[in-house]
């Protein structure tokens, strides 16, 4: 299995941990093989006390794009930022184009190891006990962090969709193994230079030749331990681009982004849509990955 460099530095607790090297993973693979880095797990298990002390807040987002009314005339109050969605032909060079706010905003977490995360509950049947650990009092935020988290993680898949919910290194890489096969390659945007304000696109490069190909998505949640919302959906092209200062034509960024090509089974009342002006199955839709969110591709061998 080949593996690219995967940038992790906010997956540990420390930005100066010594890291750790998964490269059993492509112990049997054939030819070259780079290795994939994870930020130490941090100290031993804790009850998780700090985030039940403290809670957890988010910045609201301040600027953005006023959704209409749908058809149906009931009140959508919500904003959009400019650039969260955006169309294919977007991605090219010397595009000029709103970048929306892809900084992390979760609070430091870090994956847990494996036989950490297999002894722990991790279902709504085992909720009081999930409280317990976590030390969630009833009616607490915490409660409804962990609530929300499993609701969203046990919910059915949508049409198309695969999912899993991973605490872990480990378990990220057996999933993403498991839809596309043991020639993995892992993609995250660089930093979240370009938030908030106006970019543009410099050289892009579409992976796997900018064909429609097979992706598994990581996406943050909400939750005591760091803990991933993966999932692959069908018809999708992945890119990446170089992200520049549009006045001084200065690289700060390299960006990766994913364009939803079959949105026929989305919600007429989707953000994207209200957004870009269409309706499901009409456009296709691409947005950025969010930085320390991550996409698995199959790995392009034709060098």
């Amino acid at each position: 299995m080949k593996m690219e460099q995967c940038p992790s530095a906010s997956y540990g607790t420390s930005m100066s941990a010594r890291p750790h090297d998964f490269t059993r993973y492509g112990q049997n693979a054939k030819g070259h093989q780079n290795q994939i880095d994870f930020k130490t797990y941090g100290s031993a298990y804790t009850k998780f006390k700090d985030y039940a002390k403290s809670g957890v807040t988010f910045a609201n987002y301040t600027e953005g794009t006023p959704v209409p009314k749908p058809s149906s005339g009931s009140s959508v109050n919500r904003w959009v930022e400019p650039g969260k969605f955006f169309r294919e032909s977007m991605l090219k060079n010397g595009t000029l184009m709103p970048m929306p706010d892809i900084r992390d905003r979760m609070p430091r977490r870090s994956l847990l190891p494996r036989s950490i995360v297999s002894n722990l509950p991790f279902t709504s049947s085992k909720l009081n006990q999930l409280k317990e650990i976590f030390h969630a009092s009833d009616n607490s935020t915490m409660e409804s962090i962990i609530k929300d988290a499993l609701s969203d993680c046990e919910r059915a898949p949508s049409k198309g969709e695969t999912k899993r919910c991973v605490g872990s290194a480990e378990d990220m890489i057996d999933f993403a193994t498991s839809v596309l096969g043991n020639n993995v390659a892992l993609h995250t945007t660089e930093n979240a230079k370009g938030s908030k304000q106006d970019i543009m696109i410099g050289t892009v490069k579409g992976i796997n030749g900018g064909e429609v190909t097979k992706s598994v998505s990581c996406h943050q949640s909400l939750y005591p331990y760091l803990l991933y919302y993966c999932h692959s959906v069908p018809e999708v092209r992945v890119y990446e681009a170089d992200i520049l200062e549009p006045k001084t034509m200065a690289k700060i960024n390299h960006g990766v982004a994913i364009c939803h090509l079959d949105t026929s089974s989305w919600s007429a009342t989707h953000e994207a849509f209200l957004t870009l002006g269409s309706s499901p199955g009409r456009i296709e839709v691409c947005h950025w990955i969010f930085e320390n969110d991550l996409t698995w591709t199959i790995a392009d061998v034709r060098g």
